[in-house]
Order: structure tokens, then C-alpha cells, then sequence
């Protein structure tokens, strides 16, 4: 009987080297699983063992075709937020502009920070180049947005920034916490951390262009204490 066989079935069995060569295992292995059922397998009447090499097949993992989507993995703008306010609470952000600010004040930043959150995070699971521009189109909305309330409110562009990398930074902490947790490959994350970092650069660019136009059409076009230059 040869190490290679198909019933009527249509079930293809193969021999023992041939199985141990498909999932990498040693022969004892693979002889222990079929005698425990954990693999389907039977013995000819010559006393060879023979697997089901569909059976072998799926315990072999799937090759993705493409990352999961972050709303697949649980990562969502609420889950964002409450990793961006608990590492507010663990830094101290006295002595600045946004520290000193009324609570009504900081509302709106806030909503704008959860709205740049949910763009964000759909432009990373974006289907098509069309479809990430969108989402970031939203998130270029938002980041102007906070531009020029901090500069309505009299904050420098400096701490200005400054807001903003405080945001970058445990949001992108939390995007490398899940790749880990949930496993993703090597090029899965240093895509999705790579895509981060570009988003993040441009939405900077925007915050700081934005600031700076809405400082010009307040009239005042001399640099202001701590602004960058």
C-alpha cells in the first residue's frame, strides 16, 4: 500500500513522513494524536498509519489576507479616551495654558479630541485609499479645529503642541498594546504603527497651520511667548 492514498470519500490519506513533513512534527507526535482522536487517522492492514491530510491542514493556522480591523480587535474612540485620561491623571500637566482652563472650556476639546479619535481609527481600517483619506479628511477637520481654539484662548503654539503630542502618545502606546495582546504579526503592527505615525505627522501640520493662521487674523502677527519658530 503506498504512503499516499484517496477512498471513495474523496478523502486524501497520507503516510506518517509525509504527514509529519506537512505540520512539522516528529512521527511519535503525530502516531500519539491519532491513537488520542485528536487527529482522524486509521491503520491499513500492513500496520501503517495513515491521516487525513484535510484533517492536518486545518490545524495548520490560516494565512490572513489582511490585518483584522481595530473594531474587531476592541479597540474603539471610547477605549482611546479612557487610555488618554488615565495617562493625564499619571502625568502632571500644571503650569500651562490648558491646565488653567474653565471646565466649559475644555469641553469642547475634549469632544474634538474623541471625534479625531474615531476618524483616526477608521482611516487605519480603511478599505480603500479613498476611504482612509476620508477619515483623515475628518481627523484634519478636528485637528484644525483644536488649532484655532487654542489660539482663540490665547495658548501658545508651543503648548499647543505640546497638547497634541500628549494625546499622540498613549494613543499610539494603546495601538502597540493591542497589536500585542491580540497577536498580530511583525508586519501587521509595523504597518498599522507606521500608519499612526504618518496620520499623526500630518495631523500636526494641520493643528500647528491652523494656530498660526487663526493668530494672523486676530491682528497679531509677532510671535507670541514660547511659540515655536
Amino acid at each position: 500500500m503506498t504512503s499516499r492514498q484517496t477512498r471513495s470519500s474523496g478523502t486524501e490519506w497520507i503516510g506518517v513522513r509525509d504527514a509529519s513533513t506537512l505540520l512539522g512534527v516528529s512521527a511519535a507526535t503525530l502516531r500519539r494524536w491519532g491513537d488520542s482522536g485528536e487527529i482522524r487517522s486509521f491503520t491499513t492492514p500492513g500496520g501503517h498509519r495513515r491521516f487525513s491530510r484535510e484533517a492536518l491542514l486545518a490545524l495548520l493556522p490560516a494565512e490572513r489576507r489582511e490585518r483584522p480591523t481595530l473594531a474587531t480587535l476592541g479597540e474603539t474612540p471610547a477605549q482611546i479616551t479612557r487610555v488618554y485620561r488615565r495617562q493625564l491623571r499619571n502625568t502632571a500637566a500644571g503650569g500651562d495654558s490648558i491646565g488653567s482652563f474653565a471646565e466649559s472650556e475644555r469641553t469642547p476639546l475634549r469632544d474634538l479630541g474623541r471625534r479625531l479619535s474615531a476618524a483616526l481609527l477608521l482611516s487605519f481600517d480603511a478599505a480603500t485609499p479613498a476611504e482612509r483619506e476620508r477619515a483623515l479628511a475628518e481627523a484634519d477637520e478636528a485637528a484644525a479645529e483644536q488649532g484655532r481654539m487654542a489660539a482663540m484662548q490665547g495658548v501658545p503654539l508651543r503648548e499647543t503642541v505640546d497638547l497634541f503630542l500628549r494625546f499622540r502618545l498613549p494613543f499610539v502606546r494603546e495601538l502597540a498594546t493591542v497589536a500585542c495582546r491580540r497577536s498580530l504579526d511583525t508586519i501587521e503592527t509595523t504597518g498599522l504603527l507606521g500608519q499612526a505615525t504618518e496620520a499623526f505627522d500630518r495631523l500636526l501640520r494641520t493643528t500647528m497651520l491652523a494656530h498660526e493662521t487663526a493668530v494672523l487674523a486676530d491682528g497679531d502677527s509677532s510671535p507670541r511667548t514660547g511659540e515655536l519658530r
